[in-house]
């Protein structure tokens, strides 16, 4: 085993020790008790308390999710169960998600939302892992999105002072930016919580666009990450679309960062589209004047720098972005949860989208994406935790060859 190796791996053991004893509120669930959903005016969840598992520390994306969702979940599900946000971070979501499968009963009164971090050591048969995708059903799912930005000190004052008034000066902008840290040969770090987490997607963005980026592994969600790049110690960094929205978009009106490019979002064709939460989202501060475009995504970068969107490298950076955006956030709960109680938490959330202060709120917290349910809900399901052989083979290999990681 290599030195490289052998660091990467005992940061993740070291996430994965027991930390703290965790409360849970399960109770048995009974035949009578599912029956009584449809058959008597009593409703199933009344007087119980819903714990939901978040595999994260607190002040990330799904963290975020979580919380924005759970008072709207307890005020608009029949019976008004209380909603108990458990954050159990480690492992890079790892730590959480096994904690789940090994304590979830079938009850409703456990679920796990989870991220694209929690799908990609799945997706790579990373031996960590102890959950099983194919044993899970959504209740709800959230296709999200996110932006790589960088800090100004590390390009040119004219480059960064360029003002822009559309996405495709922006889209220039983001290729002149990158061609300048080429021909500087600038080295970067960035702040990942591990090459098996949802970061993969990003470090593999970084390394089709030639990009010399260093990880640095440990981190324990992107808010850490943040912080790092708020405090100068990397200089580069990405952050999924609610926490950009909330955190990361007062650093670009501050002039601390510049969007280089999002990752896009999928029209229901499966065509990546530009991402219509960042739409009206600034781009800099000029003169006093703010600007708000879109933000150009990753493969219109990639096809301005004179790359080819076809070939493997494309199509696995294609799978991978869309397991871990395209379905990026799943609620979940075991198979054999009874469809009666899923109906009860799809009834609240039916409700919960006609709320005014959840309309009112939305945008700020979660950005323009839906939060679907049923069959919808089943397809993002089903894109974000397959990808094909041909892509998972490459981007095993790449690990292999970028960090000495061996996942086969």
């Amino acid at each position: 085993m290599t030195k490289k190796l052998k660091q990467i791996l005992s940061l993740s053991t070291l996430f994965l020790l027991p930390a703290i004893v965790i409360s849970f509120f399960q109770m048995d669930t009974t035949a009578e008790e599912i029956a009584n959903i449809s058959t008597s005016g009593k409703n199933y969840f009344e007087g119980k308390t819903i714990e939901w598992v978040t595999p994260f520390k607190e002040g990330g994306g799904s963290d975020t999710w979580a919380r924005f969702n759970a008072s709207f979940f307890q005020k608009h599900i029949p019976g008004n169960p209380a909603i108990v946000v458990n954050n159990i971070p480690g492992g890079g979501s790892i730590k959480g998600a096994n904690l789940f499968a090994e304590r979830v009963k079938p009850d409703g009164l456990m679920i796990l939302g989870t991220s694209g971090t929690t799908q990609m050591p799945y997706l790579l048969d990373d031996p960590r892992v102890r959950y099983d995708y194919s044993k899970y059903k959504p209740i709800m799912a959230y296709p999200t999105g996110g932006v790589a930005y960088i800090s100004p000190s590390i390009i040119s004052e004219e480059l960064a002072n360029l003002k822009v008034n559309s996405v495709e000066e922006q889209t220039a902008k983001s290729v002149a930016i990158i061609k300048e840290l080429l021909a500087n040969k600038v080295a970067l770090k960035y702040g990942s919580q591990g090459p098996t987490s949802l970061d993969l997607v990003t470090m593999y963005s970084f390394d089709l666009l030639n990009l010399d980026v260093q990880a640095v592994f440990g981190f324990r969600g992107r808010g850490a990450g943040r912080l790092a790049f708020e405090r100068g110690e990397v200089k580069i960094d990405y952050q999924t679309s609610s926490a950009y929205l909330k955190n990361s978009v007062p650093l670009v009106e501050s002039g601390e960062a510049i969007p280089l490019f999002s990752f896009g979002a999928l029209d229901d064709n499966g065509n990546l589209i530009r991402d219509i939460s960042f739409q009206n989202s600034p781009v800099g501060v000029f003169n006093g004047d703010t600007v708000r475009v879109n933000v150009p995504h990753f493969g219109e970068i990639y096809a301005a720098l004179g790359y080819q969107q076809t070939g493997i490298e494309w199509d696995t950076w294609f799978a991978f972005m869309s397991a871990g955006f395209g379905g990026m956030k799943l609620l979940l709960t075991p198979k054999e949860t009874p469809d009666e109680i899923v109906a009860e938490f799809h009834k609240g959330i039916t409700a919960m989208k006609q709320d005014a202060n959840y309309k009112k709120n939305k945008f700020k917290a979660l950005g323009e994406y839906d939060q679907p349910i049923g069959k919808p809900a089943d397809k993002i399901f089903d894109l974000a935790t397959n990808v094909g052989k041909e892509e998972k083979a490459f981007m095993k290999n790449w690990l292999i060859e970028k960090y000495d990681l061996n996942l086969k």
